[in-house]
């Protein structure tokens, strides 16, 4: 192998292991940033539903939280299974998110944060073969750890951006949670 090859190579497993820490950062960032849009709000103002049809901001938690679930057990499968099948995910008509929108606000923040540090923890153990473990799933050709959890970081930005819409009618947004 060359010097230029090794080169290479080297440049390459940079990248790679930015690129994962990146994700990382995005997903411990969105969970300091719901933090602080729950901040210093009850479970009134939580539950409230501040843009009429869309989901109050507890509710936007639940479903973060509950898509977070869904894809720790996908880790689960990728990490233990050859090329698993993973199934889509859709909200409707899931019992278990109906069951977290019972829970309070803080309870459901409480797990989420809890659940995200657990998360985050298992991620930042994978060595860069485990972050390629493949999976099949039927909406992506190319599916992998990388992938699912570059998805999770997209998909929770979109919330959290929600969030933030559903927490500005309730005043100025805490500067810390």
């Amino acid at each position: 192998m060359t010097s230029s090859n090794k080169a290479s190579m080297a440049d390459s497993a940079r990248a790679e292991r930015a690129a994962h820490e990146r994700i990382l950062a995005r997903l411990r960032d969105h969970a300091i940033e719901v933090r602080r849009l729950f901040a210093g709000l009850d479970e009134e103002s939580l539950s409230r539903h501040t843009v009429p049809g869309k989901w109050s901001l507890k509710e936007l938690l639940c479903h973060i939280s509950r898509v977070q679930r869904v894809f720790d057990a996908r880790l689960d499968a990728l990490l233990s299974e050859e090329n698993p099948v993973i199934a889509k995910y859709g909200p409707e008509g899931d019992i278990l998110f109906e069951e977290m929108a019972d829970h309070t606000a803080v309870e459901t923040l409480d797990e989420f944060l809890a659940e995200r540090e657990q998360l985050l923890t298992r991620l930042e153990k994978l060595s860069p073969e485990d972050w390629h473990r493949p999976g099949r799933h039927p909406e992506f050709a190319d599916y992998d750890v990388n992938l699912q959890m570059d998805y999770l970081a997209h998909h929770e930005a979109h919330h959290v951006y929600q969030m933030f819409q559903r927490r500005t009618p309730f005043g100025k947004v805490p500067a810390e949670g």
